[in-house]
């Protein structure tokens, strides 16, 4: 089960529509060796697309350095759909990188972003339930 505390929520959506017509991307970041996450950074999309995500390597870096400065490690990568379901397509999963991190994806095909979280470990699929917690 994914924790996402509220405030890191709001950014990541925010950032996801801030980021039309293109997809947008962004890390997520909590305490070692948990699934809590309460920052969520906000990336460029390095691959300029309405289809595939590239987190910028700069935006990466600053992400993991200010992470790792207040006690926290990234946890996984959001991204958004911006016309299909919150479902990781054959791209997403051959460039999952790390089997430990949460794969979130954000569709914003319909009125109400959809927001879904999935583990993604050599090339399977599963997804595990996302909980939105206060401070």
């Amino acid at each position: 089960m994914l924790r996402l505390r509220d405030s890191a929520y709001a950014v990541m959506i925010g950032h996801c529509y801030d980021g039309l017509p293109l997809e947008a991307c962004g890390l997520l970041a909590g305490p070692l060796g948990s699934s809590n996450v309460t920052v969520a950074y906000p990336t460029a999309n390095a691959a300029a697309s309405s289809r595939v995500y590239t987190v910028d390597p700069r935006d990466y870096l600053r992400a993991d350095r200010d992470a790792e400065r207040r006690g926290l490690v990234i946890l996984g990568v959001f991204h958004s759909h911006t016309h299909t379901d919150p479902y990781p397509s054959p791209t997403d999963v051959a460039q999952a990188p790390d089997p430990d991190w949460h794969y979130v994806l954000v569709s914003l095909r319909d009125e109400a972003p959809m927001t879904r979280s999935y583990r993604i470990v050599d090339g399977k699929i599963s997804e595990e339930p996302v909980v939105l917690v206060g401070r």
